[in-house]
């Protein structure tokens, strides 16, 4: 059965807001829709990553969020688009497989579970590190990993209000931190208190070797760091099916992406570069807790701790509610197994979470074995796999629009702006993001996983399809 076809099943029978045409019950409001997209902007790849990068590119690391910024704004318009057009819970992997083919919709819908439970994998395992801050290794970290696992998977079974409500809470402590830092440095440029006033100054983004004191290269090299720090903006696609009012809270969700990147990304650099030389800033410490001690505020490591904890445990729990239901979405399109389809009583997918919840506890035994390493083991393949959802996305918009402007689909009331060059653009810089994971040595293992993994999907839908040549799951529509 494919989830058109659930859709006509549940048309005549179920109450308005109470459940999706898909199963699924719509219970996340505005509130809470506004926050998972918020959060989805805003992870340790900005509390952590941006310590590195500002290390390889100085200053000019704040351009690079900008354009990006852009780009993912792009993208993010080109997903609206299509959302308005079908708001479905599977929808990547929907639209390839209407738009592109039946494969690229098999080849989407596992690449973004994968995505999730590899990234589910690595924040549970940093969130076990965080912990080391307070309990300094008296309590085992592979027994912290297991216990955030099994916290989140029940949360993310008992209902789907509840992991509304978790992330609601997760986004508004990061957003609490992010808004408080750049208030803090806005007080030590006007009013001039704490120990860094001495040498706070606008001119710290253009003194100590220019804006690009590393060069054009240097900020090029850093495009891999920025673009996973915007992972998993495009959660909020996957809320369409369990979205109270998708028609308004999902334009309005996405059209604060820009303010959301501002803000959160290009503001708090500025502030932070201003109040502390970039040349402070080491690879492997947080920018954050770099500048708290800067500023002479002794509480600031234990306040960033925090925060990146919380952002790991967002993060965790997002990769709890999508895995389950790409999954489902992969069971109702007959590209994947029947039971992955069982829901609960709540509109919980079952089956679909806690298959990859039992797969997220192979980052427990990770912990186990090898606690030091764990996050190194499991990190390489998220960026690459998460950009394909991204270059889905984009391929599926354009050829949505052309459908659309010739007559043969109804317009989407939610048009992308600049479409479909803004989409062109944006596939060229991801392409361009690419050639630099692959000039880049430590990336560069990320690239050497996708042709093993699309080699397992090729096999894996061709015996499919061998088992059952007419399912219309693999016709092209």
């Amino acid at each position: 059965m494919t989830s058109a076809q659930v859709e006509k099943q549940h048309d005549g029978n179920e109450a308005e807001g109470s459940a999706s045409g898909e199963g699924y019950h719509r219970a996340l409001g505005a509130r809470q829709i506004q926050m998972i997209a918020i959060g989805g902007a805003i992870g340790t790849g900005l509390f952590l990553g941006a310590g590195k990068a500002i290390s390889k590119a100085g200053p000019s690391l704040i351009l690079a969020y900008a354009i990006a910024g852009l780009v993912i704004f792009f993208i993010m318009r080109a997903l609206g688009e299509l959302l308005m057009y079908r708001p479905v819970s599977g929808s990547f992997s929907e639209y390839a497989r209407e738009f592109v083919s039946p494969f690229a919709g098999f080849v989407t819908g596992w690449t973004y579970w994968l995505f999730w439970v590899v990234t589910g994998i690595t924040e549970v395992t940093a969130a076990a590190q965080y912990m080391a801050f307070w309990t300094h290794d008296s309590f085992p970290q592979w027994a912290y990993a297991l216990i955030f696992t099994v916290i989140l998977y029940g949360a993310n079974l008992i209902s789907v209000k509840l992991f509304g409500e978790l992330e609601f809470w997760f986004s508004m402590v990061k957003v609490t931190a992010i808004v408080g830092m750049i208030l803090i440095c806005a007080g030590i440029l006007t009013i001039g208190f704490s120990d860094a006033a001495a040498t706070a100054s606008v001119s710290n983004l253009w003194n100590d070797g220019g804006f690009f004191p590393k060069g054009l290269g240097g900020t090029l090299m850093t495009l891999q760091i920025v673009m996973f720090a915007f992972l998993a903006v495009e959660l909020v696609g996957v809320t369409a099916g369990e979205s109270k009012d998708p028609e308004k809270t999902l334009p309005k969700a996405i059209n604060t992406v820009p303010w959301r990147i501002a803000v959160f990304y290009v503001g708090a650099l500025i502030m932070i570069l201003s109040v502390v030389p970039w040349t402070h800033f080491q690879p492997g410490v947080s920018p954050f807790v770099a500048a708290f001690e800067k500023m002479g505020l002794g509480v600031g490591a234990a306040i960033v701790n925090f925060v990146v904890l919380t952002a790991a445990l967002s993060s965790c729990n997002s990769g709890m509610y999508s895995t389950g239901r790409m999954l489902r979405d992969l069971a109702l399109n007959g590209q994947g197994p029947k039971f992955f389809t069982k829901l609960t009583k709540n509109g919980t997918p079952l089956v679909g979470t806690t298959f990859s919840a039992a797969l997220m506890l192979v980052g427990v035994w990770i912990n186990y074995v090898a606690p030091g390493k764990a996050f190194d083991y499991v990190v390489s393949f998220a960026t690459i796999s998460g950009m394909w959802a991204w270059i889905m996305i984009l391929v599926c918009q354009i050829r949505y629009r052309a459908k659309a402007d010739r007559g043969e689909l109804p317009t989407s009331p939610f048009r992308a702006p600049g479409a479909p060059y803004t989409s062109w653009f944006a596939l060229l810089f991801i392409g361009m993001v690419i050639v630099m994971m692959g000039v880049d040595k430590d990336a560069r293992v990320s690239l050497y996983c996708a042709p093993l993994w699309g080699l397992v999907l090729f096999v894996s839908y061709q015996f499919l399809k061998s088992r059952n040549p007419e399912n219309a799951a693999f016709a092209k529509r």
